[in-house]
């Protein structure tokens, strides 16, 4: 089981960072007020505060927090 905890915190760990990185560079490109080619802003007056990058990004961190919890109390109960 706790291999399955640690593979599921490296996972979280690593969509919650893919995810931010998206989030911003969407925020540079519209602080810069520029196209953003790979983010989920479809125009340069998108508010990237508003778009599913970011709510993504909150949900990966949530479950990421969640998922290292998960793995502290479990290497407690080893």
């Amino acid at each position: 089981m706790k291999k399955i905890i640690i593979t599921q915190f490296i996972i979280l760990l690593a969509g919650t960072l893919f995810a931010w990185f998206n989030f911003f560079k969407e925020l540079v490109n519209w602080l810069e007020t520029s196209n953003c080619k790979i983010g989920c802003a479809v125009t340069v007056l998108s508010n990237p505060f508003l778009t599913p990058c970011f709510y993504g990004a909150i949900f990966f961190t949530v479950a990421f927090i969640l998922g290292a919890i998960i793995l502290k109390k479990s290497s407690k109960n080893s």
